[in-house]
């Protein structure tokens, strides 16, 4: 089935008479006939609803379909991106644990490795996106449990060699757990290419309005855990009366986990609300991103031009041919990479300021990736708790301006910006 498809008639089926719609369910709780019944679903000897926290038929219809956009086993929906990418990384690592991380990450997810989570004893170390195999392989040591990347950094746009992290990754022993937020499972699907897990801020682009906040984490139910990394999936579970992962639910351990488990004790869960905007979204994906696309790459080029008269002074985005991951970005995204584009003023952070003041169709805003045009100073915002070398490690100097470009009609966005640049 094409993903357009998918995205339109995936993860739920009505039966007759039922809502073609899916149902919005607002109940916490659901009712069982027998003490049994019930002890069952806790036992995890039977499937079904006992408590929202855990699933919900509104959030389970819509992480079917996230999983079936991926390729993979099963999804579980977060409160939020930054809930989705702790989880990913947290149901696997622990205090004592060390990931190895591209650097070319959002500053949010940074700021939640280096800081909150080196709290918990979880050690990082953080290495440039295009780094050769040969150092990448360095960068591991005995207690590495995974790898970390974005597949377009946010707001640098750094590509990564996916099957080159992936395949470094599993010659160690560990899982490459990838962000696939700015491409979206329609522009790339990074199983293919030998990823493990697939994380997503559902804010962004899923949405596709800023209106409704989300994450989730998908398992490809590819990667074998039974290679003595991995205790928590592989010895009895004593919360779950010895219950163990891997042979009890196969290549659904990891996501089983991390909802019974995780989701179980953190509780940082997607409302059935936003699961269901979330789905409304997902519905027109493949439309929009198209779109997002197709204004980005002129806006692109238009920013391009301007850099013979020195007002531009660089720009950032993988669909130009002069991008440095111009050949990746074709290899994994063939038909589009997303709707960012990051640059740089002459005259750096007051050009910056200056130009944003002077957008009349781009607003600035924190977020990104939905259908109206907005722009940030990220070093001044989502990475201002980021010192200069850590800026500079993550590619987001202080003159990069984010340029989220929505579904308005190109000629008026580059109009925008020409207005908006005569004014710096």
């Amino acid at each position: 089935m094409h993903i357009n498809t998918k995205c339109v008639q995936s993860g739920y089926e009505p039966k007759n008479g039922e809502p073609r719609v899916v149902p919005i369910v607002h109940s916490t709780t659901y009712k069982y006939d027998t003490a049994g019944d019930m002890g069952d679903l806790f036992d995890l000897k039977a499937s079904g609803f006992f408590y929202t926290r855990l699933a919900n038929p509104t959030v389970d219809a819509v992480e079917k379909k996230l999983a079936d956009l991926e390729g993979g086993v099963g999804a579980v929906m977060t409160s939020a991106g930054q809930a989705a990418n702790f989880y990913a990384v947290f149901n696997i690592c622990h205090a004592g644990d060390h990931v190895v991380c591209s650097s070319a990450i959002y500053g949010g997810t940074f700021n939640l490795f280096n800081k909150t989570m080196r709290e918990m004893g979880i050690d990082f170390t953080f290495v440039k996106p295009d780094i050769t195999e040969e150092e990448l392989h360095k960068a591991f040591k005995e207690n590495t449990k995974c790898v970390f990347g974005e597949t377009i950094s946010n707001p640098s746009l750094d590509l990564i060699d996916i099957e080159m992290f992936a395949r470094v990754a599993h010659e160690h022993g560990v899982p490459f757990i990838i962000d696939n937020t700015f491409a979206t499972p329609v522009n790339c699907r990074p199983f293919e290419f030998g990823a493990d897990v697939v994380t997503h801020s559902t804010t962004k682009y899923i949405d596709g309005h800023a209106c409704a906040i989300g994450g989730v984490v998908i398992d490809s139910g590819n990667f074998s855990w039974d290679n003595g990394k991995f205790p928590g999936l592989t010895t009895p579970d004593d919360s779950y009366h010895g219950i163990t992962y891997t042979e009890s639910f196969g290549k659904a351990a990891y996501i089983t986990k991390m909802r019974t488990h995780l989701m179980r004790d953190i509780g940082a869960m997607a409302s059935p609300q936003n699961a269901f905007y979330t789905n409304l979204g997902l519905e027109t994906l493949f439309l929009r991103i198209e779109r997002h696309v197709q204004n980005a790459q002129k806006v692109a080029e238009f920013l391009e031009s301007k850099m013979k008269d020195g007002s531009i002074t660089w720009i950032k985005y993988p669909g130009l041919k002069s991008s440095k991951d111009f050949e990746l970005a074709q290899k994994y995204m063939p038909d589009g990479t997303c709707g960012v584009v990051s640059f740089g003023l002459k005259g750096g952070r007051a050009a910056a300021e200056t130009f944003m003041k002077h957008l009349k169709l781009g607003s600035i805003e924190t977020h990104v990736a939905d259908s109206r045009t907005c722009c940030l100073h990220p070093a001044s915002s989502t990475h201002r708790q980021m010192s200069d070398a850590e800026l500079d490690a993550a590619g987001v100097g202080a003159d990069l301006i984010r340029l989220s470009c929505g579904l308005e009609n190109s000629e008026d966005l580059i109009a925008d910006i020409a207005q908006a640049l005569e004014n710096v």
